[in-house]
């Protein structure tokens, strides 16, 4: 196989991609939590959350196929194993079942969390003319703030 030659010095490629593994632990962790909760929400509103976290799971796994081929086209052997995600991960593990309620404060937070990888992925690949990373991260970006927006709204 030829070496990789997409106009992106070999260490800003390195460094693009270690962010992109970094949003890609936080997008699986996140889907994991999302579908926790869509299959253990109880309550009031059982209805709604469980309908609303299961968009929410599906979409997020797209996304993590779409991060995860970013890194390969970078050259970069992608993290795949749980004990991988929870080194690179800023979103912290849920180990009980919380309340409806707080199912929804803690998935606000998770999306929130990825808005701020975004924002460091942008950096790394804007410095580097890296315009597929930059889009992905901020196509990534701009889903995270909605969810978390109509999340927050939910607990007003």
């Amino acid at each position: 196989m030829s070496a990789i030659d997409i106009g992106i010095p070999e260490a800003e490629r390195l460094k693009i991609a270690e962010g992109l593994k970094k949003l890609l632990a936080d997008t699986y962790t996140l889907y994991l939590q999302t579908h926790n909760f869509h299959w253990n929400v109880t309550g009031p509103q059982f209805r709604e959350l469980h309908l609303m976290f299961e968009e929410q799971y599906n979409e997020l796994a797209l996304a993590v196929d779409e991060i995860a081929e970013r890194i390969r086209s970078l050259d970069v052997v992608a993290p795949g194993t749980y004990k991988q995600f929870a080194q690179l991960s800023s979103i912290p593990e849920v180990d009980d079942i919380p309340s409806g309620t707080a199912m929804v404060d803690i998935l606000t937070s998770g999306h929130e969390q990825i808005v701020k990888t975004c924002r460091q992925v942008l950096k790394l690949s804007q410095g580097a003319d890296d315009e597929s990373t930059t889009s992905l991260a901020s196509d990534r970006m701009r889903v995270h703030e909605k969810t978390a927006w109509m999340l927050r709204a939910l607990n007003k």
